[in-house]
Order: structure tokens, then sequence, then C-alpha cells
């Protein structure tokens, strides 16, 4: 079934999508939206945090001189380091996040994996005080955890997000991811400057506990087993479900070979590779940048650092909504609005990373920054979406590959950043827009030969096998054999 059919179905419940809590799946929705919210806030905190923690600050020495002190002091090497270290745990439960949420359910899975971040955030300052190698340890181990929550979710809308709403539902879920963005670099330059860099870490940290206890009370694995889902809502996700592909059955069978040489799977690993790296250049280095080289007060790089992720979550939920229009009216096929979109947006940061880079004068340069990443939103509803399109079942392991090679520019970008940006120069900044603009190009022309839509014969065949593994076998009455038949010539 395509988008176009499933929209005919009807889930009985008359209240438009913006009244979520009268449907199941969108009450799902919006906790996840917190969800990530709650993974973003509590990995970009310290992009803010580190900036007030490695300030000069002025301090009266008790003869009556005044000096300037380093709470620690660390060069922008370490800083990279440091920075990255999230992604030193983060990559080594992609794949597994992917495979467990299949076997245990993605709910659990991804609550888990937010709460325990949470809960380890709340030890970062301890951890800081007790020197780099602490620090890096617990932003690992913090990485480990929430590593599952991207391939966790894939899953969780295998099960739950009709093929006419997935561009929808899953855009308004990633919204979160900025929306967290957002508030973490605007409430973090805010606390370290008023309270102390160390409540940055308490109070994000408390509301990811908060959260962890409501998505673990209100949350179900699938429709089957929510009790509080309407049998007319559990009728039409079931039946949009089983019409697209997606497998019913508790094991599901992975078609390893396929996946790994689908052309299809691998251009949006190239485009979500591309899409990271530019995404944590700025997310991780951007407040430095302001600070360092544009010389903004850390509360005024704090806030502008947050506005390019402002502009992207608002236009997130428009992109969506639009992609599953196109599809619906039948204006576009699902691969023409995975490639359009996400290519389109490709080469709108390409040429705006080149011209911010360019010009490097406050003004005209933040303006830039926060169009490429704005355009970001068009990108998310193409590779981020594409796992759903290629095969239902196997979402969550192939946003684990995905995931994980996009993790891999998440360690490189901090390091990079900080080995090209050592001296903070106008020229040496750049360089890391100029790489950043480069890969989005690769990616951009990658996607638009390799991409697709449509659910692949891979994933067809597997779900066929799952389905002849679960035939129950012929009743044999006891004494009796089944006789091989005869072929007469």
């Amino acid at each position: 079934m395509d988008a176009t059919e499933s929209s005919k179905l009807s889930d009985g419940i008359d209240a438009p999508l913006w009244m979520f809590w009268k449907r199941r799946r969108y009450v799902v929705v919006f906790m996840a939206f917190f969800g990530f919210f709650n993974v973003y806030s509590l990995r970009v905190n310290l992009s803010v945090a580190i900036v007030a923690m490695t300030e000069n600050r002025t301090v009266e020495y008790p003869n009556g001189t005044i000096g300037y002190e380093q709470e620690f002091d660390w060069d922008s090497t370490t800083k990279g380091y440091i920075l990255s270290s999230f992604f030193y745990g983060y990559i080594f439960t992609q794949l597994l996040g992917g495979y467990i949420s299949n076997a245990l359910g993605g709910n659990y899975v991804f609550g888990v994996g937010v709460g325990v971040t949470a809960a380890l955030t709340l030890l970062t300052p301890l951890a800081a005080h007790g020197g780099f190698g602490w620090l890096i340890a617990v932003r690992a181990l913090e990485g480990f955890f929430e590593g599952v929550t991207f391939p966790c979710i894939h899953a969780i809308w295998s099960k739950w997000a009709p093929p006419s709403e997935r561009s929808r539902m899953a855009s308004i879920t990633f919204s979160g991811v900025f929306t967290g963005t957002v508030a973490s670099m605007l409430l973090s330059g805010v606390l370290a400057d008023t309270v102390g860099w160390e409540s940055v870490f308490y109070i994000l940290g408390g509301f990811g506990c908060v959260w962890f206890v409501a998505w673990m009370l209100i949350v179900k694995k699938s429709p089957e087993t929510d009790p509080h889902i309407t049998p007319k809502e559990k009728e039409f996700i079931l039946a949009t479900m089983q019409r697209s592909g997606s497998s019913a059955s508790e094991r599901i069978v992975h078609p390893w070979r396929g996946i790994l040489t689908s052309t299809a799977v691998w251009a949006l690993v190239v485009a979500s590779f591309a899409e990271n790296w530019g995404f944590y250049t700025l997310l991780t280095e951007l407040p430095t940048f302001l600070k360092d080289t544009m010389h903004f007060e850390l509360q005024t790089a704090g806030f502008l650092s947050a506005l390019p992720y402002l502009v992207l979550g608002l236009l997130l939920s428009f992109a969506g909504y639009l992609a599953d229009l196109c599809q619906i009216r039948g204006w576009l096929t699902t691969t023409q609005v995975r490639r359009y979109f996400n290519c389109g947006a490709f080469l709108g940061q390409t040429v705006f990373m080149l011209i911010g880079a360019l010009v490097l004068r406050p003004g005209p340069t933040i303006a830039c920054i926060t169009i490429a990443v704005g355009g970001g939103a068009f990108a998310w509803c193409g590779f981020a979406v594409n796992h759903l399109d290629l095969s239902p079942a196997s979402a969550g392991v192939l946003m684990g590959i995905s995931n994980t090679f996009s993790t891999v520019a998440g360690i490189l970008t901090p390091i990079v950043s900080g080995q090209l940006t050592a001296g903070g120069t106008e020229n040496e900044w750049r360089t890391v827009f100029f790489i950043a603009a480069g890969i989005y190009l690769v990616g951009c022309v990658t996607y638009w030969f390799g991409a697709s839509g449509e659910l692949q014969p891979w994933s067809v065949e597997a779900r066929a096998k799952e389905q002849t593994s679960h035939e129950p076998a012929p009743h044999v009455p006891a004494g009796m054999a089944l006789e091989p038949k005869s072929h007469k010539p």
C-alpha cells in the first residue's frame, strides 16, 4: 500500500490532527518529541558550558593585584577531544540499538537510553573536577546509552506510523532534536553566566529523569499492547502496516546480504554522513567560533548559536507536512520526494556555507549559517525517513547502520576543527566551513543518483520467508508418516 491508498482509510476519530491527545499514535509522537528534546539538550549542553569552564576570569588576589585564571586550563585540541568523547561510546550502540529494539521493544530501549544518559549528566560536574580523563569517560558512557535512541525510534514507527503519515510523524519527532538544541544553548548560556556552569548539567539532567518516568508509564510497544487506544485507531494502524510491508512478527529476519549490497541503503548512508558532518561541526564549534573569532559575549554567543536550530525546528514540521502532502496528492512519488527534498537542501547548504565562509563577518555569516542549517529540515524529510520506505521491518537496523557513519562524523568534526583552529584566525575557520560545504556537495550528488523510496526486493523476500517460517506444520496422526508425492511421467 502506498501513501495515497492508506490515506483513504479512516481511524474513526472525529478530531483534527493538532488535537494529538485524541489519537494514541500522536501521544507517542508527543512523548518521542520530548525524548529527542532530552537527547540533544543532554548532548549539546557541554558545547556552551565548556566555554564558561575554560574562559579567563578576573581574580583579585590577597595582595590586591588583579589577575586572570581559568577553572580548567584546556587548549583547543583538548577541548576538541572532550567534545568528541560523547561519540566514542555512541558509535558502538547504533547497530545494537536497532537489533535489540526489535527483540525487546523500541519503547523500552529508547526510554532506558535517554534515562541513563540523564542520570549520567547529573554526574558530569563531579567528573570534570576529577580531571578531563574522568569527564571523557562519563561523556563516552553517556554516548553509549544514547546511541540506541535513533535506531529505536524507527523500530517504534515501524509499529505505529501509517505510510501516509510517516514524514509528518518522524519530522515532528525529530524537531525535538532542534528544540532541545535551542533550549539547551539558550539556557546553558544564561545558567553558566548567572548560577554557574554546574547548574547546566543538574537542571537538564533532572528534566531528563522526569521524562523517563513519564515515558515508561505512557508509551507501549505497539498498538496491540496499548490499553488506551481505540479499537478503530488500532484497526487503522494495523491495516496500513500490513499492507505497506511491515512485519507483525516478533522475530524479524534481517536480510543482511540485501542490505549491505543495496545502492539505496548506501546512498542514504552517505547523505546521513554529509548532513551530520555539517550539523556536528556547527553544533560543537559554533559557540567557540562566535565568542573567540566573532568576539560575542557568552550569553549572546549561546543565543546566536541556538538561532539556526530554532529555524530548523520550525521548518521541520512544515517540511514533513509538505512531503506527505506531495505523496498523498500524487504530485510526487515517494522516491521523488526523498530525492528532491534531500538534494535541494544539500545544494542550498553548500552554497550558503561557502558564502558565509567567504564573507566571514558577524551579520552576513550568521545569516548564511542560519539559512544553511534551517534548510536541513528538508533534507531530514529525505534520508532520515528513507529507512522506513526501503524496509519497515528492518528500519531500526538501517538507521543503526546510517547513524554509525554519522557518528564517525560526530567524532571527527570536533577533533578536525580543534586542530584546524588552534590560532582562532579567520582563515582557519574558513577552512572548516569549506570542508563542510564540500561534504554537503558530495552527499547531494550521491543521493541524487542512488536514492529510492520504494520497498526493496530484499525486504519483500525476507518478509515472505518470515511468513513461511511461521506457517503451522501439517497435522500428522500418530503412527502415520507423510508419503512423498509420486511424479508420473
